[in-house]
């Protein structure tokens, strides 16, 4: 997955991107499911038992759950045995990869991982971030511009990696919208609810309009898009 790191403040440094990516790439080999040798590979082959689990891997999956049973259990990790843990991880890796430049006292930057961002303060203009969302038919256009300071957005959709988020309520791949963006006060937030309202299907975008804090924008397949009620505060000319 691309992967970037913006910082708009002056004394920005190399050392300060390198310990971020430093940090990223630790993740992917602890969680990634691609890797064989990664912990969660190892735990979903049945060689690690509970006991030597990781205290961020108990973490993770203990976030997980808390998940699961606020999206009343459409966030589900368990996929046809395997534990998979990537519509939380992303943006628990994006938030902690924030805090980390923030601790070394940087205050404009964001940080993403494949269009999901934690934007904090302002970029180098003195303005707010300026995130577009992609159209989920075409790629190369951009049908919403929204403008972010100390936010975090992400999306969930099956236009970039397949038909990888399940519907645990049938058992089967979600696929009944285009995509959904939602931005709320963390990417950590936002990508875990952006996966479980995608798998909520249409119904998923009055989810998120009734989570305080939360504003979403999902397309449907018929090529319309349907907002909550204060999404129109982060559009194009509101900044």
């Amino acid at each position: 997955m691309p992967v970037t790191v913006d910082i708009a403040d002056k004394n920005a440094t190399d050392e300060a991107i390198n310990e971020v990516f430093s940090y990223f790439h630790y993740i992917d080999k602890k969680f990634s499911t691609y890797k064989k040798d990664s912990e969660i590979s190892l735990i979903n082959r049945g060689e690690l038992s509970s006991k030597k689990w990781s205290l961020e891997m108990k973490k993770i999956l203990d976030l997980c759950e808390k998940t699961k049973k606020e999206t009343y259990g459409y966030f589900d990790i368990n996929i046809n045995g395997i534990i998979d843990p990537s519509g939380l991880v992303k943006g628990y890796a994006i938030y902690n990869g924030a805090r980390i430049l923030k601790k070394i006292g940087y205050k404009n930057f964001y940080v993403e991982i494949a269009g999901d961002i934690q934007a904090e303060g302002f970029n180098e203009k003195g303005k707010k971030w300026k995130v577009g969302i992609q159209s989920p038919f075409n790629l190369k256009e951009i049908i919403k511009i929204v403008y972010l300071t100390n936010k975090g957005i992400a999306t969930s959709g099956t236009y970039l990696r397949g038909k990888h988020i399940q519907n645990p309520k049938i058992n089967s791949a979600a696929d009944e919208i285009a995509g959904i963006t939602v931005i709320g006060p963390n990417v950590y937030e936002a990508d875990r609810f952006a996966t479980a309202a995608f798998a909520m299907g249409e119904k998923g975008i009055n989810f998120i309009d009734g989570l305080k804090g939360f504003e979403g924008y999902m397309i449907k397949k018929d090529k319309t898009a349907v907002m909550t009620s204060g999404f129109g505060q982060y559009v194009e000319g509101r900044h």
